[in-house]
């Protein structure tokens, strides 16, 4: 009987204990890419463009990736090269007000396929303004 009772309850104990440790990895990603976008935000700021066009009070022309290296990266969220992973980190071309730093996890899934894929390839993004 207490095999049988433990089957029952079992099945619904661990897709509630993988679903926690499903939750938490996301929410560990969202804050490592938060904190990625935050450097990168402080490394357009510090960087020649920005300063020039704020000296200039002209709209700057940053764009691309402005933490070029994957060690720069790593070291501010180590914890997105988990797996294999890798982040990556865009400011858009076309100048904007303010610019719009975004940091993405593209090949990010969810381990339990409950969520289907709407927690998929999470990003966060942060503003410079100018």
């Amino acid at each position: 009987m207490a095999a049988f009772e433990f089957c029952i309850i079992a099945a619904a104990f661990f897709t509630l204990v993988f679903s926690v440790f499903d939750l938490a990895r996301y929410a560990i990603t969202m804050q490592s890419l938060r904190a990625l976008a935050n450097a990168g935000a402080r490394s357009i700021m510090i960087d020649d463009c920005y300063v020039n066009a704020a000296v200039n009070k002209t709209t700057p022309t940053c764009s691309g990736d402005p933490l070029p290296t994957a060690s720069a990266k790593q070291a501010v969220a180590p914890f997105l090269y988990n797996g294999g992973l890798t982040p990556t980190l865009n400011v858009p071309a076309a100048a904007t007000s303010p610019l719009i730093v975004t940091a993405s996890q593209p090949n990010f899934t969810m381990l339990n396929p409950i969520w289907g894929s709407s927690f998929n390839a999470p990003s966060a993004s942060t503003q410079v303004p100018f």
